[in-house]
């Protein structure tokens, strides 16, 4: 009866911490399956905010007559009208496909060519590999004032080649307005080839080396293999290196302000220097609103159909 008495007396007690304990090991469940949310939502709301809500205001702007300050008087899609009517916008344009389609081009070609070469195991492969991936490391403020010295004809290659004896020599590309948007090309390639090579390698040293090996059974020979085998087997480095540098090309300001500032007059001028002079110097915020939806849309057109494929493969893998 005693034994009884206090095991029915204890039982309350009992019954109630297992209460607790439980409802404990609920709110630690709960915290823990919370807890990468909880962390992560102030991260989402700054992303929020401050991108996607920036562009929806940019939007906006856009379809107004703001100027020196945001005026909410919306005017449609007027600015977009005075956009494509500028000519200076229509240079910056030309400019952009000229620059971009060399810029991915040449890039490529540089890159595919290099990590063809430092594929095949040569002596000091690392060392040869860091010397081309070192321009990547530097801005484009720093490349755009380094090929300025180079290419200005009274202190670069025009007067190094008058001193060596080559009085005809002339090089006068960063003053030439046919010719300045080519040095634009010149100093990005050199920025930007070697990200493209290193990009490559990776893609190169994923081919199955038994496919090489029987090819090479086959009596097939280096360049062929490479054709028909290694290459096609790359066409996914092929479009994320397109996607990236197109990507730069379109969002291109540093390097245009610091080689050529636009200049001379507005003949090598890209759109994201454009959007820049007029919404914050010339006082056309509603202009240059209207500029940088467009690049926005430039930007999605090519991220779009690259995030589908991506996602479409995933699906079917």
């Amino acid at each position: 009866m005693n034994h009884s008495h206090s095991t029915l007396s204890r039982s309350p007690a009992s019954s109630g911490s297992t209460k607790t304990s439980a409802r404990q090991g609920g709110l630690s469940g709960w915290l823990a399956a919370q807890l990468p949310k909880l962390v992560m939502a102030p991260t989402f709301v700054i992303i929020f905010v401050c991108i996607y809500g920036y562009i929806g205001w940019t939007f906006l702007l856009s379809l107004t007559g703001s100027r020196i300050l945001p005026v909410w008087k919306f005017v449609g899609f007027q600015q977009y009208e005075k956009l494509f009517e500028n000519e200076r916008w229509m240079v910056s344009l030309q400019n952009l496909v000229i620059f971009a389609v060399l810029f991915i081009a040449l890039c490529l070609l540089i890159g595919m060519v290099l990590a063809i070469l430092l594929d095949q195991k040569i002596r000091g492969e690392g060392f040869i590999r860091s010397i081309y991936l070192y321009p990547m490391a530097i801005s484009f403020i720093v490349t755009g004032t380094a090929w300025k010295w180079l290419l200005n004809p009274s202190l670069g290659l025009e007067k190094l080649m008058h001193d060596w004896g080559f009085e005809s020599f002339t090089f006068d590309w960063l003053v030439n307005p046919d010719m300045v948007v080519y040095t634009l090309v010149i100093a990005a390639v050199w920025q930007s080839s070697g990200f493209v090579m290193a990009l490559f390698i990776a893609g190169l040293r994923g081919v199955d080396d038994e496919m090489i090996k029987a090819a090479r059974l086959d009596g097939a020979s280096l360049p062929t293999i490479y054709r028909r085998i290694v290459l096609p087997s790359l066409k996914p480095v092929f479009f994320s290196c397109v996607v990236i540098l197109a990507h730069i090309a379109i969002k291109s300001f540093d390097l245009v302000a610091a080689l050529t500032g636009g200049g001379p007059g507005y003949a090598s001028d890209l759109p994201a220097n454009f959007m820049y002079a007029h919404a914050f110097t010339r006082g056309q915020m509603g202009l240059g609103a209207a500029s940088a939806m467009v690049m926005l849309g430039g930007v999605l057109a090519i991220l779009i159909p690259y995030l589908y494929s991506e996602l479409r493969g995933k699906r079917h893998g």
